[in-house]
């Protein structure tokens, strides 16, 4: 398969190890790329609820506003 701007690096065998993207032609695949590694890494980790952000955001707000 021949797709501009993305190279492949082949072992010994012929199989695909790596690839070579130009950020130029595909930033915004990368983007996209690196975001589901992001995702996929932090997976397991714990958990809030969006109730208990809101809260955590307006007393940190609040916090701020009598500095």
């Amino acid at each position: 398969m021949d797709v501009p701007g993305v190279e492949f690096v082949i072992d010994h065998r012929g199989g695909r190890k790596a690839v070579l993207i130009d950020l130029k032609k595909h930033g915004a695949l990368w983007e996209d790329l690196f975001d589901a590694y992001l995702v996929q890494r932090r997976r397991r980790e714990p958990r809030e609820s969006m109730d208990r952000v809101k809260r955590s955001l307006k007393r940190s707000s609040r916090r701020k506003a009598r500095v």
